[in-house]
């Protein structure tokens, strides 16, 4: 009796087990549910870089001689123009170094003068003394002059010669002392100059370094100037986003003392060396419409469309598996079944979804997102995934 309750007994437990067993396999064989992808339309591929507000165009301006400073004529945030006088140095010293250079110029033109007086004087007694000269030598062939009158008529025609070259090469070393003169003078007034410090083009000054009675060497920087508008951004981009980043594209920008504001601009410079340690390009903005007032060095977030998509299938990150910047596996609904699928990608969203270009059975339905229970040849039920 007892032994029969025991069998009775265990082949309840054993339907029991079969029952769940059999239950627990339909379950886990039903139909999932996955939401597949829907191509999208004019979808912008933008690329983040994080960056500062820069110049163009900065110069550190000093003067190329050394001295007091005896006059300032700018300060911070003035306005200055080209040619503009922003500072002097003492000028004394120099001024004097000038005279005595005007100095000898005069004495040198002086020279010259008499040189070529001394050169007309010449000439004439030569003339003189030549004239003589034939008439004695016509006059010794009568016999009317003794011979030895001759040879001293012949022989003062010579040193006037003589006296005619030697007067010559005066004028001549005359004319370059005169030009020696002239030089001396030209380099001590370039130097002289060098002492007044002018503005190279139109310009915001930045910074003044020095003050008055400050004795500075030469090439210490007086002022830093920046060009009038020639403000840009300066970003640095991911070099595995920088790809598709190309001169013209449009940016968008918000700077971080006005986040509620939009800036844009575009491209305008790619840097042709990359920042080796952090592995980022340098990407040059100019803007459109950039603030009323503009401070170097405000850090900037930027938005470059790098390209739009006339009708692209877009897929999280998060569903690939074994991304490794061009290729990964998703999982496909093929025949209204599960499959796994490498596919390769193009571009990169800021929303981390990457676009599908190929690998893709041409009825097969990309799914969006892993769930668990995802199986290779599990039968699939599609309903139409939204952008996530």
């Amino acid at each position: 009796m007892f032994g029969w309750r025991a069998v009775r007994r265990a082949l309840a437990g054993v339907v029991v087990a079969s029952v769940l067993l059999g239950a627990g396999v339909v379950y886990s064989n039903r139909p999932v549910e996955v939401e597949a992808l829907m191509p999208e339309r004019d979808v912008p591929v933008r690329v983040f870089g994080l960056g500062t507000i820069e110049a163009r165009v900065m110069s550190k301006v000093g003067f190329e001689a050394g001295a007091a400073l005896a006059e300032l004529h700018a300060d911070h945030g003035d306005h200055v123009s080209k040619g503009q006088v922003l500072a002097r140095l003492s000028l004394g010293e120099q001024e004097a170094k000038v005279a005595k250079a005007r100095a000898g110029l005069q004495i040198a033109e002086v020279n010259i003068m008499r040189a070529e007086a001394n050169l007309e004087k010449a000439r004439a007694v030569l003339a003189q003394r030549q004239v003589a000269n034939r008439r004695r030598q016509e006059l010794v062939g009568r016999s009317v002059v003794s011979e030895q009158s001759a040879e001293e008529s012949a022989r003062d025609e010579a040193v006037a010669k003589a006296d005619v070259t030697v007067t010559e090469s005066e004028v001549a070393s005359s004319r370059a002392q005169l030009a020696d003169a002239l030089a001396q003078v030209q380099f001590e007034e370039t130097l002289l100059g060098h002492r007044t410090l002018t503005a190279p083009y139109d310009a915001i000054v930045i910074e003044r370094h020095k003050e008055l009675g400050t004795v500075v060497k030469a090439g210490d920087p007086i002022f830093t100037l920046i060009a009038n508008d020639s403000y840009w951004g300066l970003a640095y981009v991911d070099e595995a986003r920088a790809g598709f980043i190309a001169e013209g594209q449009r940016v968008q920008a918000r700077l971080r003392s006005r986040p509620q504001d939009v800036f844009t601009g575009k491209v305008a410079r790619i840097g042709l060396e990359s920042d080796r340690s952090t592995e980022e390009r340098r990407v040059f903005i100019r803007g459109d419409n950039p603030p009323a007032r503009v401070f170097l060095g405000e850090q900037v977030e930027f938005l470059i469309t790098a390209a739009t998509l006339a009708e692209a299938l877009l897929i999280p990150e998060a569903a690939v598996h074994g991304y490794n910047g061009h290729e990964g596996t998703v999982w496909t609904v093929e025949d209204g079944r599960l499959n796994r699928r490498l596919v390769r990608f193009r571009h990169r969203t800021e929303d981390s979804r990457l676009e599908i270009v190929g690998g893709v059975p041409e009825h097969a339905r990309v799914v969006m997102r892993v769930a668990p229970g995802l199986q290779v040849g599990r039968m699939a039920r599609i309903s139409e995934g939204k952008r996530p």
